[in-house]
């Protein structure tokens, strides 16, 4: 309980901008000057592996795949595991077999949730610090298709006949790898959280950032996500920053869209959204950006159908409200494992928004938080439902999804000199 009130203090403390350090209290200031001090080395650190990278004495690995590397600056909240979770489907479609290699960070519950959600695909999935080992091992094990017959445009329809759960490796997704450097990559896509881009701008632990503004010049692509969330002129500021800070990479948007639910006991069901309509729902996270998982049933929650109001106008039939009656959240720090005092505290709330409404209530959960410990939420004695979401790119300023796979494609035949017919 101590350490998850530390560590959401010092996530608060991460976000708040020097202009609000006044405003805080006395005890939460006084901690920002070793937080300030931490920062300062924290950049060294962080900027270490940069400057190893780029060092003649250094050798970095090379995979016989290309590799696509999804990062960002800033931590938790991107949208990088759907964004890996997006590309190994739509690699699969084109029939290139695709193989994820992540780190397993804070109990693995992004290579968890990526290996349920992807079970239906011929992608594969390496877990483990030493990701170019890693990703060497399972090379060898499954084999790879050579980049000219990978993206040759006359092979790709072939290969969606060939592509299978057997089919050999014809692409790496390497998963938050912006900071990975020791293995080289044909294409760096960055992720930035639309809502908060930069936080404070400060590094971590004082601010959210891992690496400073200028590292965008790494990047081939810069996609932007939760821009459905977003104004226009936000996303129009975080465009010129990234256009200011010297790179000419391509800029996309990005949203997640929820399709579906299911019931925690239950992950292969497929329930409408609308089960959500006229309950109470308790969000539960503990994932980087709560705020746009409480936004995105609150969007749910605040539609209202205009048959029914017409009707309703005309006496004909009452109103009927789509989505929930009302929407209360409890958030937890970014991967943390429930225990049972988290138990008990969901239960309590619960009990409160009952006696309240006197109406059925539901706890609401995103994947990431089933997938780090179903077990737990199975333990609650509650109904708990898990929103379903994916990652779809925004048709804005004629840069889509066509656009998208368009340039990866073009940036690896370029890489891997791919001779097209």
């Amino acid at each position: 309980m101590a350490t998850e009130k530390a560590r959401q203090l010092l996530a608060r403390l991460a976000a708040t901008p020097d202009a609000a350090v006044p405003n805080l209290p006395f005890l939460h200031r006084a901690l920002l000057l070793p937080l300030l001090s931490a920062a300062s080395a924290a950049s060294a650190l962080l900027r270490l592996p940069v400057i190893l990278s780029s060092s003649p004495l250094r050798s970095r690995r090379t995979l016989p795949v290309p590799v696509i590397s999804v990062g960002n600056l800033t931590w938790g909240g991107n949208g990088k595991t759907p964004m890996v979770d997006f590309l190994a489907r739509r690699f699969h479609a084109m029939g290139v077999s695709p193989l994820i290699l992540t780190r397993g960070y804070a109990g693995g519950d992004e290579s968890k949730m990526l290996r349920r959600r992807l079970a239906d695909t011929s992608t594969k999935i390496g877990v483990g610090a030493n990701r170019a080992a890693v990703g060497s091992s399972m090379l060898q094990k499954y084999g790879h298709v050579d980049p000219c017959d990978a993206f040759c445009r006359e092979k790709l329809a072939c290969n969606r006949v060939a592509s299978g759960k057997s089919a050999k490796i014809g692409v790496a997704i390497l998963d938050d790898g912006m900071q990975h450097r020791s293995l080289l990559r044909d294409v760096e896509i960055v992720m930035v959280n639309g809502l908060t881009p930069w936080g404070n701008t400060h590094f971590i632990p004082r601010g959210p950032m891992r690496e400073p503004l200028s590292a965008l010049t790494r990047a081939d692509i810069v996609v932007i996500h939760h821009a459905d969330l977003a104004c226009e002129a936000q996303l129009e500021t975080i465009a010129r920053t990234v256009q200011d800070s010297g790179t000419t990479c391509s800029v996309f948007f990005s949203k997640l869209a929820p399709s579906h639910i299911f019931e925690v006991h239950q992950p292969l069901q497929r329930l409408s959204l609308n089960v959500l309509d006229g309950i109470i729902v308790l969000c539960v996270s503990a994932i980087g950006c709560p705020d746009a998982f409480i936004h995105t049933v609150r969007e749910i929650s605040g539609i209202i159908s205009t048959l029914s109001t017409l009707r309703s106008f005309f006496q004909l039939m009452p109103t009927v409200i789509i989505g929930p009656l009302n929407v209360d959240r409890l958030d937890f720090s970014d991967h943390h494992f429930f225990n049972d005092y988290d138990l008990e505290l969901i239960q309590e709330r619960v009990r409160q928004l009952v006696d309240q409404h006197n109406k059925q209530t539901v706890v609401l959960v995103t994947e990431k938080d089933y997938d780090r410990d179903p077990d737990f939420l199975r333990m609650l004695g509650l109904k708990v439902w898990v929103l379903s979401s994916s990652l779809q790119i925004m048709p804005l300023k004629e840069q889509g999804e066509d656009e998208l796979l368009r340039k990866l494609k073009d940036i690896i035949t370029a890489t891997r000199h791919v001779v097209q017919p």
